[in-house]
């Protein structure tokens, strides 16, 4: 029943911080491509499909962590 806990207890700390990176960085990313787009409105076809490449690299991280979070608990 401990292990449980432990197991439950890890896994949210290893989400909430595999969380931050990934939120802080998709922020920034989508931030200053907003304000690329404002400066420059006839770009905003070729800021927008790299922002979002960049956004999903950016989730990645976020992704592993969910998957070290589901190791703990089912592994």
């Amino acid at each position: 029943m401990e292990t449980e806990a432990i197991k439950a207890l890890a896994a949210g700390i290893a989400m909430g911080f595999g969380a931050i990176g990934p939120a802080v960085g998709e922020g920034y990313v989508a931030g200053r491509a907003l304000e690329a787009i404002g400066r420059n409105p006839e770009a905003a076809d070729k800021i927008t499909p790299l922002m979002f490449v960049t956004m999903a690299i950016c989730e990645s991280t976020g992704i592993y962590s969910l998957v070290i979070a589901l190791i703990v608990i089912f592994g």
